[in-house]
């Protein structure tokens, strides 16, 4: 049966998800998860939970998916190991340098690859798992045919979103805010910018980016029958009610073969919804019917003390089956047994039987007897006893055999598995390259291309797949010109429309070019298949050294580095490949498979000016992304032309200009002041997130 993997952002959820019929919990303690801001676990608390849940037969998983630091990796290990010895079952990672961590330190600990990796294609997760994952979250976009294709043809696990709160933008790729707010979803700390009011025309007065809650509940027998391993609830920040209900809901229905009835769903809506549910994305229904908002309403009292009946005050119910066992023979010390499904077995002995002087006992009293495992997380599925005739056994005898019996097995399943272990060990370290960095440019379209801009000789050009196969004289012109073109791939790509883009990698390197640059783990390995050598995008999350080491090993050219670190961590970033930088330009927020401008208007004006104003006045372009998805960009361009002497000796390969809305002369106006050839300065503009923290 699929597993269903619950949340649990405190004690008092575990003990929630398990008693309401958890496979399994996900939770995190440390800094080093995607939801810092819920109550998390002391250390004591993870190992008394784990022991909590073992016992019962659920599993558990620890999440370590943010973007780490160089410096926070020794404390991220150190973390692992102590997971590792509780017999965590499963860590949950986004970092690359984080699951190079785990191999070396806890090589015996799967690893899953979170949603925040940004998997939405077979190619992603088959490169997930030539990283060693055993298990990988797909993105919540994606439809049933798609799933159902990856599940068909993945080597590893498949886990997908079944309940709870949607994202606006891909898990992994949102910006917003920790452009806007300093606060990096990436990081475990967003401050969901997307619930709050925007608008077009200057008014601020539609919630575009605020999606209804997820309800995966009328697909779970066609999600169990295409091969999803896991269903995984949504929640950490929310109550252990709110995880009672839920899960309770989700797994009767699972265990029952059904979907959950009418009066079920109200309840899921009582418990908590953003005016109803949506599976719009499943189904490949997107639209305004996926939207919605958080409505003042009453706490449901009773609902909530219902809830809090099924795991408060020491209730067991649930029951791990087991099997029992006595042999009660003359002369010879009573024996008890137990047996779980995982065939553990233990075994006591107690006091010799007498010869009966009245009733003697019988098999059937003492199978009656070893049955009563109340107030245990044990129950019986069968009891089997050999007794000898004429003997007497006082109750009492039988009863503490049978509790001593199941205490030793509560200890056998307590015990953790044995893992290796080794000392973290950072490696080699790459020394800066002296040399300034040369000057990379990003184009969205081919128009943008200027023989100004060609003058300038930038060292590389990155141009769409699509508007290089649709414009080959501008790759011409470039080659003319002596400036090399690589193509960038989109952002996000599903197997449905990757002949697509293969197409169009095939038209380019029929052009003469070479060089690819990727920033999704789909797309860099479908690159390398097609025969290009692979740059690494923005969108990969390269944030520590050991990222780059681990890129260096994938054969990548180059990496582009997180905007979210400061400038003293990319210098102290030790580059196994070379790394560039945003330098310039509109820094992308968000990119949504929902086109928010279709669902304003009903109509597709990508190609018009279209900008989304927040409640400050402040406007964000939304342009066109490859495949009919939309692109929100910050209403400020990062400008660092008159900070050179900051950004210059910090080893970097390459600094992009990335050029988003404006047009080909101010393309080759912007490079030439790069240059220091121009006067150019954008009217609003930022330093972006390399003079600020990032929580």
């Amino acid at each position: 049966m699929m597993e269903l993997l619950a949340p649990a952002g405190s004690v008092e959820a575990v003990t929630a998800a398990v008693q309401n019929g958890a496979d399994a919990v996900y939770f995190g303690y440390g800094d080093f998860n995607a939801r810092r801001g819920a109550r998390n676990f002391t250390r004591e608390e993870a190992a008394a939970a784990v022991s909590y849940c073992h016992l019962r037969g659920c599993k558990v998983n620890l999440t370590l998916n943010t973007l780490l630091t160089d410096r926070e990796l020794p404390a991220a290990a150190e973390l692992a190991a102590h997971a590792s010895d509780i017999g965590i079952d499963g860590v949950i990672v986004q970092d690359l340098g984080a699951a190079r961590m785990l191999r070396q330190s806890v090589p015996d600990l799967p690893i899953h690859g979170s949603t925040q990796m940004t998997v939405h294609s077979l190619d992603g997760v088959k490169l997930c798992a030539d990283l060693g994952m055993t298990r990988v979250v797909l993105g919540r976009e994606l439809s049933r045919d798609q799933i159902a294709y990856i599940c068909q043809h993945s080597p590893i696990e498949i886990e997908v979103f079944g309940h709870g709160a949607l994202c606006m933008c891909w898990s992994g790729q949102c910006f917003f805010s920790s452009v806007i707010g300093g606060r990096s979803g990436n990081r475990g700390m967003c401050a969901q910018p997307c619930r709050l009011n925007y608008g077009w025309n200057g008014k601020a007065d539609e919630y575009p980016l605020s999606l209804k809650d997820l309800s995966m509940a009328g697909h779970l027998k066609e999600l169990q029958d295409m091969g999803v391993a896991c269903l995984k609830l949504e929640g950490r920040m929310k109550r252990p009610e709110y995880v009672a209900i839920v899960t309770g809901i989700y797994a009767r229905a699972l265990r029952e073969g059904r979907a959950p009835t009418p009066e079920e769903i109200e309840t899921l809506k009582q418990a908590f919804s953003r005016q109803g549910f949506t599976d719009g994305y499943y189904i490949n229904k997107k639209g305004p019917d996926m939207f919605g908002t958080r409505q003042e309403e009453k706490e449901p009292r009773e609902l909530y003390a219902q809830a809090r009946t099924t795991y408060e005050n020491g209730v067991e119910n649930r029951k791990e089956p087991v099997r029992m066992f006595a042999l009660i023979e003359p002369g010879r010390p009573a024996q008890v047994a137990v047996q779980d499904r995982q065939g553990r077995v233990a075994q006591v002995e107690g006091p010799v039987p007498e010869e009966a002087r009245n009733v003697p006992l019988t098999r059937e009293k003492v199978e009656s007897q070893l049955s009563r495992t109340g107030g245990t997380p044990f129950g019986c599925e069968k009891a089997v006893a050999k007794v000898a005739e004429g003997l007497s056994l006082p109750l009492s005898a039988l009863n503490d055999l049978r509790r001593r019996a199941l205490e030793e097995l509560m200890k056998q399943r307590g015990v953790p598995p044995q893992r290796r272990r080794s000392p973290y060990q950072p490696g080699v370290r790459y020394e800066n390259q002296k040399e300034p960095p040369v000057f990379t440019v990003s184009l969205r379209t081919a128009s943008q291309l200027s023989a100004d801009l060609l003058r300038l000789k930038p060292a590389l050009i990155y141009l769409p797949a699509d508007e290089g196969a649709a414009h080959p004289e501008a790759v011409e012109r470039c080659r003319q010109a002596g400036v090399a073109v690589a193509v960038s791939l989109p952002r996000i790509c599903t197997d449905g429309e990757l002949p697509q883009l293969e197409r169009d990698l095939v038209a380019m390197r029929e052009l003469g070019v070479t060089e690819a640059l990727a920033g999704t783990w789909g797309g860099v390995r479908r690159a390398q298949q097609m025969g290009f050598a692979v740059r690494g995008d923005y969108g990969l999350g390269v944030y520590n050294s050991q990222t780059m080491k681990e890129l260096r090993r994938l054969n990548l050219l180059s990496a582009t580095l997180s905007f979210e670190l400061k400038f003293p961590q990319i210098r102290d970033i030790s580059k196994a490949i070379p790394a560039e930088f945003i330098a310039y330009g509109r820094l992308p927020l968000m990119i949504t498979e929902n086109c928010i401008i279709y669902n304003h208007c009903g109509r597709h004006t990508c190609d018009n000016v279209n900008l989304l104003t927040d409640r400050k006045g402040e406007r964000f372009p939304v342009v066109k992304a490859w495949g009919c998805r939309n692109e929100i960009l910050n209403s400020k361009k990062v400008f660092l032309a008159d900070k050179q002497a900051d950004w210059r000796r910090l080893g970097l390969w390459g600094a992009r200009l990335m050029f988003t809305t404006e047009n080909a002369l101010e393309c080759a106006q912007v490079l030439e002041r790069y240059l220091n050839q121009g006067k150019y300065q954008p009217n609003d503009f930022t330093r972006g997130l390399y003079y600020r923290d990032v929580e």
